[in-house]
C-alpha cells in the first residue's frame, strides 16, 4: 500500500513539474495578442494619415474624377469616426464592423490607384510617387501586422482550448475570453474583372 502512495506522489510531482511552467502562458499570450493588435491599429492609423495627402495630390490632376475621390474621403472619414472599444477583440459584431470599414477604405484606395493610371503626368509627379510608395508600403505593413495578430490569436486561443492551458484557464484565468481574428469577406475572395 505504501508503494502505491509513493507511485501516486511521484506521478503528481511529475505532472506538476511538467505543468507549472505553462501556468503563465495565458497572460503571456494575451499580452502578445494585445501588442499585435496595437500594431494593426498603428498601421491603419498610418494609412489614414497618408490618405488626405494622396487625395490632395490627385485632386490637382484629376479634378473630374470626383466620384473616386469622394469615395476615398468618405471611407477614410468612416474609419476615423469609429470608436474602438477595449472589448473589440472579444466582440464579434464590433470586430466585423471595424474590419468592414477598413476593407471599404482599402477598396476605395484601390479604385483611386486604378483611376490614377489614366494620368501619366500624375504618375511622374514626385509628390504622388512618394505618397504612392508610402501607401503601398503601409498596405504591406498592414498585411504583416494582421498576419502577426492572427498568429498571436491562434496561439492564445489554442492555449485556452488545449491541455494544460484549458485547466489553468478554468482555475486561474476564467475571465479571459477567446479573441476574434480577421476573415476575408466574399467580395474580397472574388476574382477581379480586368477590362481593357
Amino acid at each position: 500500500m505504501r508503494n502505491v502512495g509513493i507511485v501516486i506522489a511521484v506521478i503528481l510531482i511529475a505532472l506538476l513539474v511538467v505543468m507549472i511552467p505553462s501556468i503563465n502562458n495565458i497572460p503571456k499570450y494575451d499580452e502578445a495578442v494585445k501588442a499585435s493588435w496595437s500594431q494593426v491599429l498603428n498601421q491603419y492609423k498610418r494609412r489614414s494619415d497618408l490618405v488626405p495627402n494622396l487625395v490632395s495630390t490627385v485632386k490637382g490632376y484629376a479634378a473630374h474624377e470626383e466620384k473616386v475621390l469622394v469615395e476615398v474621403t468618405k471611407a477614410r472619414s468612416a474609419v476615423a469616426q469609429m470608436t474602438i472599444s477595449k472589448d473589440i477583440l472579444n466582440d464579434k459584431a464590433a470586430f466585423a464592423q471595424f474590419q468592414s470599414k477598413q476593407n471599404e477604405l482599402s477598396s476605395a484606395l484601390s479604385r483611386l490607384l486604378v483611376t490614377v493610371e489614366k494620368y501619366p503626368d500624375l504618375k511622374a509627379n514626385q509628390n504622388f510617387v512618394m505618397l504612392q510608395s508610402q501607401l503601398e508600403g503601409t498596405e504591406n505593413r498592414i498585411s504583416v501586422a494582421r498576419r502577426d495578430y492572427i498568429q498571436a490569436v491562434q496561439i492564445y486561443n489554442t492555449e485556452l482550448r488545449t491541455f494544460p492551458g484549458r485547466l489553468w484557464h478554468m482555475m486561474l484565468y476564467s475571465d479571459m475570453k477567446l479573441y476574434e481574428t480577421f476573415s476575408v469577406d466574399e467580395a474580397t475572395q472574388r476574382v477581379p474583372e480586368v477590362n481593357f
